[in-house]
């Protein structure tokens, strides 16, 4: 690669091209399930170890009817057990899947999963279409399973995977996209809890080179696969979110409703990090549970 205009062009052929989240392999799949979880090979190989296999908690409910995959956080300390738990009881089994860098598939020693979103843009690439293509090797063998009815829902950075999840993989019928936004690049440069990314990247880049650069991130791009008419999406937004900035989700909205999407919107007067607690997270989840309630 001899320049950032060289990598935003290959970024731009990328965007277009309809195989780059299909998985590389589709060879069968027999994960390993033991004790409420799941073990599988990711998609793509890296130099560490731990991160090359994809483990995933599973909260059953005793139906195959509904499966609901779950991409947290960027920097997720614990998975989401409340969450599991409520929608494990209303009829849906849940997946909880470790994105790259995290919980099982950390680097070891370290306490933050910088690989997964930093200032190598190239290094964030992969990691986001790894986290991708785990998702879809996870949907496929859900549905070789029998199960009937595909959902997923994201959090912050996780809302991005499940979004490109669903953008990518028709099996989704429904998403729920908590705390989202369109373009990845304008998250990291704009938003407070990515300032030290922004700060490494800015004495090389601007933001409209990192946008080229992180095209293929960007769910804008992505929103005429999103406008499909068999699929549902749910946005859960904060009024006062300084992380994912309210202008950034507000251009994904207004990007699917001219691609014809009718996302269902709920704007909560909280900030990023307050809508974990209640009430607001009380809301955000029955604003789920009536997305993914059969026949709605």
């Amino acid at each position: 690669m001899e320049s950032i205009a060289d990598f935003c062009a290959l970024a731009n052929l990328a965007v277009a091209d309809k195989t780059f989240f299909e998985e590389p392999d589709r060879s069968a799949l027999r994960p390993e399930n033991k004790d409420g979880w799941i073990k599988f090979p990711s998609s793509i190989s890296t130099e560490v170890e731990e991160n090359n296999s994809v483990w995933a908690k599973v909260t059953e409910c005793g139906s195959r009817d509904q499966a609901l995959v779950v991409f947290h956080h960027w920097n997720a300390s614990k998975r989401y057990r409340q969450l599991a738990r409520f929608f494990s009881r209303r009829g849906i089994t849940v997946f909880e899947i470790a994105m790259p860098y995290h919980f099982e598939r950390s680097r070891p020693g370290s306490l933050h999963a910088d690989s997964m979103l930093s200032p190598n843009l190239g290094l964030t690439i992969q990691s986001v279409r790894q986290a991708v293509l785990d998702g879809r090797k996870l949907i496929r063998w859900l549905k070789s399973d029998g199960y009937k009815e595909i959902s997923v829902l994201g959090m912050s950075l996780g809302s991005w995977v499940a979004g490109l999840v669903a953008a990518h993989d028709p099996s989704v019928s429904k998403a729920a996209l908590l705390l989202t936004g369109g373009s990845l690049a304008d998250m990291v440069w704009t938003g407070r809890a990515t300032r030290s990314i922004r700060d490494s990247l800015a004495p090389e880049i601007d933001l409209e080179t990192l946008r080229r650069a992180w095209a293929p991130l960007n769910l804008e791009n992505y929103v005429h696969r999103l406008a499909r008419t068999d699929f549902e999406i749910q946005m859960v937004l904060a009024k006062r979110d300084k992380v994912v900035l309210p202008e950034n989700s507000q251009s994904l909205v207004r990007k699917l409703q001219d691609s014809g999407a009718r996302p269902g919107i709920l704007g909560l007067n909280c900030g990023h990090y307050s809508l974990s607690i209640p009430p607001y997270i009380l809301c955000a989840g029955i604003s789920v549970a009536k997305l993914l309630k059969p026949g709605d």
